[in-house]
Order: C-alpha cells, then sequence, then structure tokens
C-alpha cells in the first residue's frame, strides 16, 4: 500500500483477528449466535468494517461475520484482480478455519456479488440464501443504451496512471468519510478511515478483469441454487456519472441496470427484487441499511 503522507495503516485489524488461510493470513470478525450465520462479502474498494452496521445488527438476529479477502483491509497482500472461484474457494476455507458453522447467508455489494453467486453455483448445499446489494452480471451491456457501454469503456480508468491524492483531496476524503462512519467506534473509524486513504487504488485494481474472467467463470458456471434471493436496484444519482453522461442517458443507463437486477431476481423459484430510489451505488448499506436488515430478517425466516 502506498499511503499519502501522514497517512499510516496497522495491519492489526481493529475488530476480530487473522486465521491462516493456505500461507496467507485472513482477517475475520464475528459475532452473535446460532443460523443460518450472515457472512458479508464488500463491494471493490471496501472491507468487512465498512459493513459494521449490518454485521452488528446481523448478530443480534444469528451470527454476523464480515471479513476482508486478500489483498485487501487487513488481510495479506496478493495480487490483484482475482477470480471468483479463487475468492470464493479463499472464503470457504476461512470460514472452516475460523469454525464459522453453515449454513450462509451470503450478502454480497456490487463485485462481491459476484463473489457471493459463485460461492453459491460451487458450494449450492452450503448457502441458505442470498442478497445481492446492487449486483453486477455478466449479461448487464445487453440491458444498457450502446452510447452507455461506449462511456462505460472511456471512463475506465489506468491504475498505473492515477496520480497521488493531494494534501487538499487526503483532507476533503477524511471528513466525508468521517461523516459517513460518524457511528462506529472511534477505534474502529479511525484505522478504517486511514485504511481507505491509503489503499484507495485497490477498488480499480480488483475490477480490471472485471469484463473478462468475471464475466466468464459466472456465464459458465451454472444455475444458481433453488435458495431464497433477494437482489435490491440502488436508482440514488451516481456522481461519478454525472461528471461524464447526461441526465437522459443516466436515466436510461439506471433503466437497463433495473431491468437486468429484476431478471437476475427472477432466475430463480423464490427470487425478489427490490428498489431503493434514493440510495446510491456506493453506499448502498448505509443509505438502505434500515431495508436490507429487513431483507435479512425475510431471507432467515425463509432460510
Amino acid at each position: 500500500m502506498n499511503a499519502p503522507v501522514g497517512v499510516e495503516v496497522e495491519m492489526t485489524p481493529p475488530l476480530g483477528r487473522r486465521y491462516e488461510v493456505d500461507g496467507r493470513r485472513l482477517a475475520l470478525h464475528r459475532s452473535g449466535s446460532v443460523g443460518p450465520t450472515v457472512v458479508l462479502l464488500p463491494g471493490a474498494g471496501l472491507v468487512g468494517l465498512d459493513f459494521l452496521n449490518l454485521q452488528r445488527a446481523a448478530a443480534e438476529l444469528t451470527t454476523g461475520v464480515l471479513y476482508d479477502r486478500a489483498g485487501t483491509g487487513w488481510s495479506d497482500p496478493v495480487d490483484l484482480p482475482r477470480t471468483p472461484t479463487e475468492v470464493a474457494e479463499e472464503l470457504r476455507e476461512l470460514l472452516r478455519a475460523a469454525a464459522v458453522p453453515g449454513p450462509y447467508l451470503l450478502v454480497g455489494h456490487s463485485l462481491g456479488a459476484f463473489y457471493a453467486r459463485r460461492y453459491a453455483q460451487l458450494h449450492p448445499g452450503e448457502v441458505a440464501g442470498l442478497l445481492l446489494l446492487d449486483p453486477g452480471h455478466e449479461d448487464l451491456p445487453a440491458y444498457l443504451p450502446a452510447e452507455a457501454t461506449e462511456a462505460a469503456e472511456r471512463m475506465k480508468p489506468d491504475p498505473k496512471a492515477l496520480p497521488e491524492l493531494t494534501d487538499d483531496q487526503v483532507r476533503a476524503a477524511r471528513e466525508q468519510y468521517a461523516e459517513l462512519y460518524a457511528r462506529w467506534p472511534a477505534h474502529v473509524r479511525e484505522p478504517l478511515i486511514d485504511y481507505h486513504l491509503a489503499s484507495w487504488r485497490v477498488g480499480v485494481e480488483e475490477t480490471v478483469n472485471f469484463e473478462g474472467e468475471v464475466y466468464d467463470e459466472l456465464r459458465g458456471g451454472g444455475p444458481l441454487p433453488d435458495v431464497p434471493l433477494i437482489v435490491f436496484s440502488a436508482m440514488g444519482r451516481n456522481a461519478y456519472w454525472a461528471q461524464h453522461a447526461s441526465e437522459e442517458l443516466m436515466r436510461a443507463t439506471h433503466e437497463g441496470i433495473r431491468a437486468m437486477q429484476a431478471a437476475l431476481a427472477g432466475s430463480v423459484p423464490r427470487g425478489e427484487h427490490r428498489v431503493l430510489d434514493s440510495a446510491s451505488h456506493a453506499i448502498l448499506h448505509l443509505q438502505g441499511e434500515d431495508a436490507i436488515l429487513q431483507a435479512i430478517r425475510d431471507l432467515l425466516g425463509r432460510a
């Protein structure tokens, strides 16, 4: 990690501990009891502690687990990007090493939803349910206007060409993170903010193979198992897209994404599609907290 000036990252997790898995140390935090176990899979650039609000609430109902996959958070580094199979199998071995009982209700956000789906494809008997938070999908291009696909291609950043953050950017980002995570305990919030300021490139690096290996593995991995599934769509304004696309194109893109996610929910007998009109993709787990917790309750009741 190349930390901005004044940002240091301590590798001891603020919560939980690290477990040895295939020669790497992976961070995991668990609390609660009984089952099914709720396991949170972060999106690209996010880590387990970003979802502490959901994990703590889930632990009041059942066992709640958050973790950092290798190459992110407080887990050991690894070359990025990785394949969905690598990440899914790593998670399975980590849950075994930490003696976390199944079956699992997998809650995957964005890129984490691909990994949750791959786990379900590979080990369907271990999955009690799936909750996918504004997930992507290998068939997404078929649902988007051609102009949106072209714009997305132009907007792809080159990780090696990204400049370091300036002091002003670091200060502004620190203030924004402090506001987002004001409810997190200080001993968690401050290290979490330091991590994000030091490792902001990770989210870009994790998605380099997004439209290649990730799409190919999910497309060829077979159908999802017949388990309860809820898919959330976040229809709130995307500030990054707003810099590059017209309002009309953004509306058409959102409509395509919503249709794709509805189709994903409809791909299994017990699938359900829910929409959060005011929540944005990157912080859906914060802006849509109440709705997500209700979905977790619903899925636990159906599992």
